[in-house]
């Protein structure tokens, strides 16, 4: 289930929503807050977005075309 962006716990791997120009849409790698900002988590290298919700990463789960849109699953 996701959840809304200002709940997002420090230091854990996250699956983060983002909208974009081509809408809402999940992030196809984790990330960590951190302090100074959002960091992917397996390079550590910053990444500037403005998430809108958040769960926990499933390292297991790979996103499919069949995956519902965010949209439709907050």
């Amino acid at each position: 289930m996701w959840k809304p962006i200002l709940s997002a716990p420090f230091d854990r791997d996250l699956e983060l929503a983002v909208f974009d120009e081509d809408g809402e849409h999940a992030l196809v790698f984790p990330c960590v807050k951190r302090r100074e900002g959002w960091k992917n988590a397996a390079t550590g290298a910053r990444v500037d977005i403005h998430p809108t919700h958040w769960r926990d990463w499933q390292s297991e789960s790979v996103p499919t075309s069949n995956d519902r849109p965010i949209g439709g699953s907050i």
